[in-house]
């Protein structure tokens, strides 16, 4: 899979993401991934789900990865969650 098919989510409305994703599958991609980090974490499910049950009925949830990653910033160390959900049509 290349980098192309990935869809990083932000704190952008849920629907600007959904359209991201439905045109990765329109321009002929077979898999799309959404990546999330910490708090977009409940986005990204939001548009896996709208994704699936409003615009593409034939696309599924193909697998989701979890991760903790550690970020150092000026307040020191913490563990910020990821989520991977790669969904096929």
């Amino acid at each position: 899979m290349t980098e192309d098919n990935v869809v990083y989510i932000g704190n952008k409305p849920v629907m600007n993401y959904v359209l991201a994703v439905v045109t990765q599958f329109n321009n002929g991609a077979n898999e799309v991934t959404i990546k999330a980090r910490g708090r977009a974490i409940s986005r990204a499910v939001d548009v896996a789900e709208v994704t699936r049950n409003r615009f593409m009925a034939d696309s599924k949830v193909k697998d989701i990865k979890i991760a903790t990653e550690k970020m150092v910033s000026e307040r020191g160390e913490s563990n910020i969650s990821i989520i991977e959900i790669v969904m096929a049509k």
